[in-house]
């Protein structure tokens, strides 16, 4: 049996004529860029996550670098955030001449350990880049506390976390991944929780003075048109892409739910497996789950035996940040955040995905478990 570790196209099949009659449409319109689609789209994402403004650009990356731009995230300035994450979530700060300051990570849960993050801020802190990895946000109520006692603005790298909700301590309701900062990101990359069929991304804020300089920011700073207040960007979401984001948010708690059910089937199959560790979901949260991590013993010859069997598998993430050639400047060695490089030599990336059967699932698990009984 072969099992992808991640495919687009059971979900066309299934919802091949709203797919196509959604990509018809704007064909037949004309309208490419900033099409009505693509207003229809913010609009619904600030329904769906409760925020008061949704800003499509093109891609989560181009989110996080213009966020960045505007948060002040630039010229000398500090900026709080973990080495365990993709390149992105850094290389918006590089990119303006921020100064990317490190803090390890909670092996529980992948997302920065919130405890050691207060040692890090000094006078020239400009804020925190807390990044909601893989299953479950970051612990936002010690880091809004944090920016709040120190006047640190946060930038919310959600890409991975659509559908993920936050109640924690400070709130009697739970509130959207994205929401709780000065501004939220999210990546539309096809293999997102809610994925188009290329490029996408989107900012989010509650903040209206934030929320009309990211409209203009997409656009090359335009306040209207050739009336250029900013250097800004060339950012939109194609009017195509939005179309097709429109038809998979109809069917998103779903997909959630499945998500969260497969997630389920690898827990129970892989319990008793003593050589594998299984991620805790901690504070009070709503989890989901993009992606399903294993920390295991022996993980290159694990993953190796795993294609062997033309079973997919990823590694998120092979080398941290502070590790990368990119960022050798920093100064960084080898052991200055031993969590992170720790979870780097374990992690293992199991297929899932809303269209995953039950018996793909027993195949991955029961090949996990002849591997360890070799």
């Amino acid at each position: 049996m072969k099992v992808d570790f991640y495919t687009p196209k059971r979900e066309y099949n299934e919802k091949k004529e709203e797919f196509n009659k959604a990509i018809q449409n704007v064909l037949e319109k004309g309208n490419f860029i900033l099409g009505e689609e693509v207003s229809n789209l913010e609009r619904a994402i600030e329904e769906y996550t409760g925020a008061k403004h949704a800003i499509s650009v093109a891609s989560g990356t181009d989110a996080l670098v213009i966020s960045s731009d505007i948060l002040g995230f630039k010229n000398g300035k500090e900026v709080i955030t973990s080495p365990f994450t993709f390149l992105a979530s850094t290389s918006c700060l590089v990119k303006h001449n921020a100064k990317p300051v490190f803090v390890d990570i909670d092996e529980d849960t992948f997302n920065i350990d919130t405890d050691k993050i207060e040692e890090k801020i000094n006078s020239n802190t400009k804020g925190i880049l807390p990044i909601h990895l893989f299953c479950q946000m970051s612990d936002m109520d010690k880091i809004m506390d944090l920016a709040s006692k120190n006047n640190l603005s946060v930038l919310e790298d959600a890409a991975e976390a659509f559908g993920m909700k936050w109640k924690g301590n400070n709130s009697t309701t739970y509130k959207h991944s994205g929401t709780l900062g000065d501004l939220g990101v999210f990546s539309f990359f096809p293999t997102k929780t809610l994925g188009g069929y290329g490029d996408g991304g989107m900012i989010i804020t509650n903040n209206s003075d934030l929320a009309e300089k990211v409209k203009m920011f997409r656009v090359h700073g335009a306040s209207k048109k050739y009336h250029y207040d900013y250097i800004g960007y060339n950012s939109r979401l194609d009017t195509i892409q939005a179309a097709l984001l429109l038809v998979k948010l109809k069917y998103i708690d779903n997909s959630i739910i499945k998500r969260n059910i497969v997630s389920n089937w690898y827990k129970e199959r892989l319990k008793s497996i003593p050589y594998i560790k299984i991620p805790k979901i901690k504070n009070d949260q709503h989890p989901v789950y993009y992606v399903f991590n294993i920390l295991t013993e022996k993980r290159d010859e694990l993953c190796a035996y795993l294609k062997e069997k033309e079973i997919g598998c990823s590694i998120y993430y092979p080398i941290p940040l502070h590790l990368q050639k990119c960022f050798s400047y920093l100064g960084h060695k080898k052991g200055d955040f031993p969590v992170s490089e720790k979870i780097c030599e374990e992690i293992l990336a199991l297929p899932i995905y809303p269209e995953i059967s039950e018996e793909e699932v027993d195949f991955v698990c029961n090949a996990i478990k002849s591997f360890y009984k070799k």
